[in-house]
């Protein structure tokens, strides 16, 4: 056989070689974000009436508190299906979580709250999506775990799951913590050692 018969059957099992690992390799959840280690963005998101709890801004994620931000809709299923671990999140992490509501009626919001539970410390209203544009949020829902500088340290595509939720988001809020804990404690950085 030539070679230039075989080039072109090399090419092809090369290219479905990381069609492969790129669709059946890895966790799907793992995307990666070029915001991570970055500041949040820059926004200001206003409250969706009668939920309770007010909206958030950049500042808001900058108070020296680790932070979850969870980007949902009532529109989506698996917002639904993540929703009782939001809760569960909540209690065993102690962080406030924060909700980013994509393209979402007021009512709709509303209602899946007042039917759910509402696990969120803050809650605001993306109406256009253009924030959760600026977070490079895919789809709903994502997760991010912020630190109390207002890092992105986690991005987390899709559902929370058990799984996700123990060996991800519980010890990225952990290490994240333990990260601010030193530099507080530093001498460099002026805090008691």
């Amino acid at each position: 056989m030539k070679i230039t018969t075989l080039l072109p059957v090399a090419g092809f099992f090369g290219v479905a070689a990381l069609f492969f690992f790129a669709i059946f390799g890895g966790d799907p959840s793992e995307v990666p974000s070029a915001l991570l280690g970055k500041p949040v963005p820059e926004f200001t998101l206003p409250a969706i009436a009668d939920t309770g709890v007010p909206g958030f801004a950049t500042d808001d994620l900058k108070q020296g508190e680790v932070t979850v931000v969870n980007v949902w809709a009532s529109w989506c299923v698996p917002c639904r299906q993540e929703h009782p671990l939001l809760e569960a999140l909540a209690r065993e992490s102690g962080a406030p979580i924060f909700g980013l509501n994509y393209k979402d009626s007021e009512d709709a919001a509303q209602r899946f709250l007042a039917t759910l539970g509402n696990p969120f410390t803050r809650v605001g209203a993306d109406r256009d999506g253009r924030v959760s544009i600026d977070w490079g949020v895919y789809g709903v829902p994502e997760t991010f775990v912020v630190d109390g500088e207002g890092m992105i340290v986690l991005k987390h595509v899709g559902a929370i799951d058990r799984k996700s939720l123990t060996e991800k988001i519980l010890p990225a809020i952990e290490r994240a913590r333990s990260a601010s804990l030193s530099t507080v404690s530093s001498p460099d950085s002026g805090g008691t050692p």
